[in-house]
């Protein structure tokens, strides 16, 4: 009977339910992330919200640059993360602190690996994204180790080059007609 409701839905232009009809809406992304860090594995993480919290996180009011993980006494932790208090809320008991520490969620054997690996390499839990998929909010962490100005250097200098290739292939290209 699930299935049947299913595709009824589908039928009447909605979206299905599951893998298919992903939705995800990003709300903030952390640039500078990829820029300071090789990133080395990424992991999606649920994140527990105050009622008020999500909906400053639905009109974009929060800042995730400095946002990094923790793992203490077995669970994830988001620290830094700063999600503005909701213009709408009408008094201050209904509100939330902006810059409380947020559970993340995550299988036991996820958080198990990621410790082991932070305890056994020297690296961080940073923050990528934060978005919402079907109505849920998502934090996407990565495990990663710091660049040195050298590396940064040379990634500046592929980059340029890369684009400096493909303009010239660009050229080449219209040039040909």
């Amino acid at each position: 009977m699930a299935t049947k409701n299913a595709n009824a839905r589908a039928k009447n232009g909605k979206k299905k339910p599951g893998i298919v009809g992903l939705d995800k809406q990003i709300v903030a992304t952390n640039r500078r992330a990829r820029r300071d860090f090789d990133i080395l594995d990424v992991y999606e993480c649920g994140i527990v919200l105050r009622g008020s919290e999500v909906k400053s996180l639905r009109d974009s009011q929060v800042q995730v640059n400095e946002a990094y993980g923790r793992i203490d006494d077995g669970e994830m932790w988001l620290i830094g993360l700063n999600i503005s208090p909701y213009a709408s809320t009408g008094s201050a008991s209904f509100g939330h602190v902006p810059d409380r520490h947020r559970k993340l969620l995550l299988h036991r054997t996820e958080l198990n690996r990621i410790d082991a690996r932070l305890q056994r390499e020297r690296l961080a839990l940073v923050t990528l994204s934060l978005y919402f998929i079907n109505g849920r909010a998502k934090v996407e962490m990565g495990l990663a180790r710091g660049k040195r100005e050298f590396d940064r250097r040379q990634d500046i200098a592929r980059r340029d080059a890369d684009r400096e290739a493909e303009r010239a292939m660009s050229r080449a290209n219209h040039g040909s007609r």
